[in-house]
């Protein structure tokens, strides 16, 4: 049922389904077809009563580098591009938000844009001392992204939430964990020993009262969050289309040409 897919590997572990980035060469970075897949495999394990937890992690060093620009600038159709990566990138998040496993972001190191945004909305947040956390957007000429607008201020404050979302400055792992974004910062050498332990246990606690618990816990914030991720998206769609935007992209083509 679970397959790997383009920059994901993905295997089922007893009651965990496991979710690995896995594109090395570019830090883990995701395309718009790893967002379609990630959008179908949640939609999938939701209906799967063999699974109870979902758990995000990166191959190797790197969590994820988010969104995979390299090719925007050799587009040719850019209303098409625009409207179909906002409609994959919508129905991932709303996946996220609407899968009722709990979903875990193990975040083995840095985590940037998209990475950053899609931790926020998972039920459980362990990262380790060598991740930081980080949200270009106004650098790149676009704006906060999967309901940030709302959770980010939510969670570490308005004004932590500016440094994030409008300045871009990164956050440590023990940030994360001062400002309520994250629970557990671990030392990479426990991640065998005592992270993916601890998250079988959790896996094995009884499926029924784990799913009514998380809806029970979430769906306050729901509304707020469908809310904040249409009026996100809305802006998106003009921000593609905007000069500051393309002049992000020709300066970010130009620095990874000089690499």
């Amino acid at each position: 049922m679970y397959n790997d897919y383009q920059q994901l590997v993905v295997k089922k572990e007893d009651k965990i389904l496991v979710i690995k980035f896995n594109n090395p060469k570019k830090k883990n970075c995701v395309n718009q077809q790893a967002y379609k897949e990630i959008g179908r495999i949640l939609r999938d394990v939701a209906k799967d009563d063999s699974v109870t937890m979902v758990v995000f992690t990166g191959v190797g060093d790197f969590y994820t580098a988010g969104n995979d620009l390299s090719k925007v600038d050799d587009i040719s159709d850019m209303d098409a591009y625009v409207e179909a990566s906002t409609s994959n990138f919508k129905n991932m998040v709303y996946a996220y938000i609407e899968c009722p496993k709990i979903i875990v972001s193990l975040v083995n190191g840095p985590c940037i844009g998209i990475g950053t945004t899609l931790a926020g909305l998972s039920d459980l947040l362990w990262c380790s001392e060598t991740a930081y956390f980080t949200c270009p957007f106004v650098k790149l000429g676009i704006v906060p992204e999967a309901g940030s607008s709302y959770l980010f201020p939510y969670l570490m404050g308005r004004s932590k939430a500016t440094e994030m979302l409008l300045f871009g400055e990164k956050m440590s792992a023990e940030e994360a964990l001062a400002f309520n974004f994250a629970s557990r910062v671990y030392k990479p050498s426990e991640v065998d020993t005592v992270i993916w332990p601890k998250l079988r246990e959790y896996s094995e606690l009884p499926a029924e009262s784990l799913q009514i618990s998380k809806r029970l816990m979430r769906s306050p914030e729901k509304e707020h969050l469908v809310k904040a991720i249409d009026a996100e998206c809305e802006e998106l769609r003009k921000r593609f289309h905007s000069e500051e935007f393309i002049n992000a992209i020709i300066q970010f083509s130009m620095r990874k040409s000089k690499l």
